[in-house]
């Protein structure tokens, strides 16, 4: 098991050969939006900023809304952008320039004339929770908002959480709204929510971390949740969210944290990446013979593994945990990595985590569902 891959942060493409575009918007006057959608992708493929940028302030010079822009242009293209590196279309270097690029696009069009909406209604605070770095989809709320009419305060990437609580003190905001893209920030988050909770300020969460249904938002507490930026607009629209309990305590959404299960695995997790790769040395001979590049990826995606597995143990949500091997060994083949090593992987895992009944089922479930994967794949390919 080894990948040049970035398993926890899906992310662009070669000067030479971009893919193919994605989709225009699904519903509404087109504007001809898609075609701006491809001219955007094939200048973010190519790494070109100054067309990227003139296809954004383009579509805003010949009468498109800048919410469409943002919405309907660049955040498919973003997304795009993931699906591509998921692909093994793009590296982890080609993702960032890509994430670069768009974002400077949304600057561009922020600054345009058509972009400019004097704010009327309230005050939200925008942000991402700490250790997140996925900035993107939060900052193009922020303008959403703004364009809607909210005044709004961007703090960006990678939030402390006591800096945001101080933030909040330091102003009369009506709203936090949270992003983070990456389940293993959901610890973060609950402590973020509850925090800006416990001063009277409720909390719209959104992000791929808090699931596609947003259950996770729900687990945790959090006042409202979004599955994207209009969503989140037109519900910040519809009126104040509730005030919320400034009583409320993390462990009143997740009774079974008493347990000490994911405590316990969280501190061991440097012991249990070497205990696995170790054991996966002695089972697979040919791992002896990796360079020392390989060995260093394969080390992180043992560290995956279990963030994951202390995530589940975290939320009570077995199925994250198997959502996110199926998902991982998904990477590896469209890497060319055998995903044979999972099993192995596993169960050296729940070898070590014997005494811990929670984490031996979770890794029991997830074993069990990348069987089920493997033979519906051999079956569909025979």
């Amino acid at each position: 098991m080894s990948t040049d891959t970035e398993p926890t942060a899906p992310p662009s493409h070669s000067a030479s050969s971009p893919p193919a575009p994605p989709s225009g918007p699904r519903s509404g006057p087109d504007q001809g939006l898609g075609r701006r959608v491809t001219e955007l992708w094939e200048a973010v493929a190519h790494g070109d900023e100054h067309a990227a940028a003139g296809v954004v302030l383009g579509a805003l010079d010949t009468g498109v809304d800048a919410e469409s822009v943002l919405l309907d242009v660049i955040a498919p293209v973003q997304g795009k952008v993931g699906e591509e590196w998921a692909a093994n279309r793009l590296s982890v270097a080609q993702e960032h320039a890509a994430t670069a690029i768009n974002d400077r696009a949304v600057a561009a069009l922020s600054l345009h004339p058509a972009a400019r909406t004097e704010p009327w209604r309230g005050r939200i605070t925008v942000a991402c929770v700490e250790g997140e770095w996925h900035a993107l989809p939060a900052r193009i709320l922020a303008e959403v908002l703004k364009l809607r009419g909210w005044r709004v305060d961007f703090l960006g990437a990678q939030v402390p959480t006591a800096h945001l609580i101080t933030h909040l003190h330091r102003t009369a905001c009506d709203a936090v709204a949270l992003s983070s893209s990456l389940a293993t920030r959901l610890p973060t988050a609950h402590a973020a929510i509850t925090a800006c909770q416990a001063v009277g300020v409720p909390v719209l969460v959104g992000g791929a971390a808090f699931g596609p249904d947003g259950r996770h938002a729900r687990l945790l507490g959090a006042d409202a949740w979004a599955p994207d930026a209009r969503t989140a607009a037109e519900r910040l629209a519809r009126g104040p969210l509730p005030r919320p309990q400034p009583e409320h305590q993390p462990i009143d959404d997740l009774p079974h944290l008493a347990d000490q299960e994911y405590t316990m695995v969280a501190r061991a997790r440097t012991a249990l990446v070497r205990t696995v790769f170790g054991g996966l040395e002695a089972a697979f001979p040919a791992m002896r013979a990796y360079s020392e590049l390989q060995r260093e990826h394969t080390a992180e995606d043992l560290a995956h593994i279990v963030d994951f597995l202390t995530i589940a143990l975290y939320t009570g949500d077995e199925d994250l945990f198997a959502d996110f091997l199926t998902w991982t060994a998904g990477i590896l083949a469209a890497r060319g990595v055998p995903a044979h090593s999972l099993p192995p992987a596993l169960r050296i895992l729940s070898d070590e985590l014997k005494d811990f009944p929670r984490a031996v089922r979770i890794l029991r479930l997830g074993t069990d569902c990348l069987t089920s994967s493997a033979l519906t794949t051999a079956r569909t390919t025979a």
